[in-house]
């Protein structure tokens, strides 16, 4: 794989003892939310790639569909049902990635809820900043030791166009995504000491089953061809005109995965089609 040969041409290039010579292929990865979608995708193109991936995700059983069908494809996966809200559930699955935790910890985990702020309930408010960003917060807070006895870790935020941009009866959701940008910065600063980076990815559409059930159901709502939701809502705003698609967000991380990448940290990186260059 990519990851076998980059290790191998750095470890050739810099000496068998060098951290460079990291067999990445066997990075532990703990990606939230991977019981569909995004996580699901980027869980699956990591094990892919020869990782050894923890699919968790509040609906354990999802996690677990998940899980068995990469196994079925011969390839390393495990799952745990996760509630990124609850720090004795947060411990547990760091516990259970001996020794020492993930590798590389994907926080993906996210829901949304649509109201303008005078009728957003406070307690869906709460909810949405304790699942996208405490619960990134603290999962990185418990992954951080290990990564630290091991020198090396990789920390991926899973953010969105909307950590970049705003859309109305967001709220929430923009300011849990914007805050995740604020976060891996600190982050980075305080493992400058060691070879551990966080950063943030930033995708707009991403064409994944969610997706597809939202342009079938504004193509019903507004009695236009699906087509044209894709055309004038959905891709828009992207001069590419192109969704994002599962592989390219996996090949980000797995680039700030890689040793390569140990100098990139506490940025963002949009995947958008160019939305935020207009």
């Amino acid at each position: 794989s990519l990851l076998r040969r980059r290790t191998e041409e750095a470890g050739s290039a810099h000496g068998e003892d060098s951290p460079l010579n990291r067999p990445t292929t066997a990075l532990r990865v703990l990606v939230t939310g991977a019981g569909s979608g995004i996580g699901l995708g980027i869980a699956g193109y990591l094990a892919g790639r020869g990782c050894a991936v923890c699919l968790t995700d509040l609906d354990a059983a999802a996690a677990a569909r998940g899980a068995t069908d990469l196994r079925a494809r011969g390839f390393v996966a495990t799952s745990l049902g996760l509630d990124v809200t609850s720090q004795q559930g947060i411990d547990a699955a760091i516990a259970a990635l001996e020794p020492d935790g993930p590798d590389l910890l994907v926080n993906n985990a996210g829901l949304q809820h649509v109201a303008p702020l005078e009728e957003f309930p406070r307690e869906r408010w709460e909810m949405l900043i304790a699942v996208m960003l405490t619960g990134s917060a603290m999962l990185t807070r418990a992954a951080l030791p290990g990564m630290r006895r091991r020198r090396f870790g990789r920390i991926v935020n899973v953010g969105s166009i909307h950590s970049l941009v705003a859309s109305p009866f967001k709220s929430a959701y923009v300011a849990a995504k914007h805050g995740l940008i604020g976060f891996a910065k600190t982050v980075a600063l305080e493992t400058a000491d060691t070879d551990i980076t966080i950063n943030t990815i930033c995708p707009s559409y991403v064409l994944t089953p969610l997706v597809e059930a939202q342009i079938a159901a504004q193509a019903r709502a507004h009695g236009i061809p699906e087509q044209r939701v894709v055309d004038e809502v959905m891709l828009r705003p992207m001069p590419k005109h192109a969704f994002v698609t599962i592989e390219e967000l996996g090949g980000v991380v797995e680039f700030l995965a890689s040793d390569v990448a140990r100098n990139i940290t506490g940025q963002w990186i949009a995947v958008d089609g160019g939305w935020t260059s207009q």
